[in-house]
């Protein structure tokens, strides 16, 4: 039987346990949707269970489009679930924007067996054929990051700023995790939980498309929102 001193400890180990959890991921600044909750758009509700006004297509050229979807749209639970199981694929939002924030809510289902590397992103100012995209990697944590194809001189540009970020704090697979881009001329900075994690300054590309990320993995999106600037 553990005495009233053993439960102390206990008590206090576990809230030690608890704080130090809550430490990987310190508060930070707010997001720009609890900042200000005027003028966006809400992408899911908008497109309803039949995802209206998105586009599901291929991530590369070359590479088939499975013919079953796997992404579905719950309005009960306002969550879009990419079950994973259908190749690399990519929701595009069937509309172009130029100056504008975009916010995405997201977390991985945990994988029990095999493979646990956890992959997928987040698109803004993509092309239409996704030929040119500046993805937000999203993965099992801690890392979060910039890095796609740009155009410099009206040529492509591969670019990868995983060396730049000033804080890593995404939550492991099963967590939530508030991604918020924001592009405002060439500069486009990646908000996550809290922090300005990369701040670019050097997109060639003024205006494009957002979207969301298949990789292998069941992933759950929801809030997932746009603001023009």
């Amino acid at each position: 039987m553990i005495g009233s001193a053993g439960r102390r400890c206990l008590v206090a180990l576990g809230f030690a346990l608890f704080s130090s959890s809550l430490a990987a991921v310190p508060p930070g600044k707010p997001a720009e949707l609890d900042r200000d909750p005027a003028g966006w758009t809400d992408l899911l509700a908008e497109g309803g269970p039949e995802l209206k006004g998105w586009t599901r297509t291929i991530h590369h050229p070359g590479e088939k489009l499975s013919e079953k979807s796997q992404w579905s749209f719950d309005p009960s639970t306002g969550v879009l679930a990419c079950e994973g199981n259908g190749g690399h694929d990519w929701l595009r939002w069937d509309k172009e924007l130029g100056d504008f924030v975009y916010h995405v809510e997201w977390k991985f289902t945990p994988v029990t067996t095999g493979k646990k590397g956890y992959n997928s992103g987040l698109y803004v100012r993509n092309s239409a054929d996704a030929r040119v995209w500046h993805q937000a990697q999203v993965g099992g944590g801690p890392d979060a990051f910039l890095f796609g194809e740009t155009l410099v001189g009206g040529e492509l540009k591969r670019f990868n700023l995983s060396k730049q970020q000033a804080d890593k704090r995404v939550r492991p697979a099963g967590e939530w995790n508030i991604f918020e881009i924001t592009c405002k001329g060439k500069d486009v900075a990646l908000w996550v939980n809290g922090e300005v994690v990369v701040d670019w300054h050097d997109c060639g590309v003024e205006k494009g498309f957002v979207g969301l990320e298949a990789e292998g993995y069941r992933i759950e999106f929801r809030n997932v929102k746009v603001k023009p600037l």
